[in-house]
Order: structure tokens, then sequence, then C-alpha cells
């Protein structure tokens, strides 16, 4: 692959980990709105977030064992599919039940694509340039974990999205 090839693949891959790594940041700020607005309890609080980063580091290294033996490529859709399915269900929740179990679904996509990612790179890129591609994958987590807050308190504060667009973006 050149170089022109392996920097369009490196860019889908490090959009993909964004939006993985912000979905959990994202919802933190709206927690609260969310947990008002489904009528949910203070022990459902936790979990909306819980569930989520239990199922993701459950899975991680259940994707990373079948990347091994599958296609990457297949599971990366696979796992993309997964996340913006339970994503967009998150958005529609009727209840803090609803919401909790939705959560769980997505943290396996989230698990898939973040180990994932890091595998794909791994098998393109030579390890003499692995670390500045990594170097990239930090920068990414770094931005998501620092922006989701800002962009979740953005969208739950504008009166015409509301909470449910932190699951829809």
């Amino acid at each position: 692959m050149d170089h022109r090839h392996v920097m369009r693949a490196l860019s889908g891959l490090l959009i993909v980990l964004f939006v993985a790594m912000i979905s959990s940041t994202v919802v933190s700020v709206a927690l609260p709105q969310i947990i008002g607005s489904l009528n949910g309890t203070q022990s459902q609080y936790t979990w909306v977030v819980t569930a989520t980063l239990l199922a993701s580091t459950a899975s991680t290294p259940i994707w990373g064992k079948l990347a091994d033996l599958f296609s990457k490529k297949l599971l990366l859709q696979i796992a993309i599919g997964l996340f913006v399915v339970s994503s967009i269900a998150c958005g529609f929740a009727q209840s803090t039940g609803q919401l909790i179990g939705f959560r769980v679904i997505q943290g396996l996509g989230m698990g898939a694509l973040q180990v994932l990612v890091q595998v794909i790179i791994a098998a393109m890129i030579s390890p003499k340039e692995r670390g500045r591609y990594n170097g990239y994958l930090g920068g990414v987590m770094a931005v998501a974990t620092v922006g989701g807050p800002l962009l979740g308190g953005f969208i739950t504060d504008t009166s015409w999205l509301g909470w449910r667009w932190c699951f829809f973006i």
C-alpha cells in the first residue's frame, strides 16, 4: 500500500476510534438530564456508565482473539454496525432499563472498535513506523476525553437538541 492509501485508511480508523471513545465521555455530562427524563434512580444513574465500560472491557480480549481467527475488515464492519445500531437504540430508549441494556450492546461495539483499530494499524504499519501512528492514536484518545464532556454539555444545553442527540451523533 502506498503512503496515500495508508493515510486514508488511517484517518478513517482514527475517526472510528474517536467516535467510540467520545461516546462514553459525551454522555457523562448529560446523565442528570437523562436519568431525570427517564425517571431513573441513583443506582441506574451509575449503571448507565458502568454497563458500557464493563461490556467494553470484558469484550476487548475476545475481539482481539477473533481478529486473530477471522477477517479484521469484516469484524470492524460488524463492530461499526453494532455500535451504530446500539447508539441509535440508546437515543430512542424509553426507560432507564432499556438505556442500560442498549449501553451494554454499545459497550460491546466500543470494545471491538478500540481493539480492532489498533490491531488493523499494527497489521498495516511496519514496526519501525508504529510509534508515530500510536502517537496519533494517543492524540485521538486525548481529544475525545477532553472534548466529549464539552460536546455533551453543548448538546444537552441546546434546547432544540436535547440529551438524545448525545447518542445520535
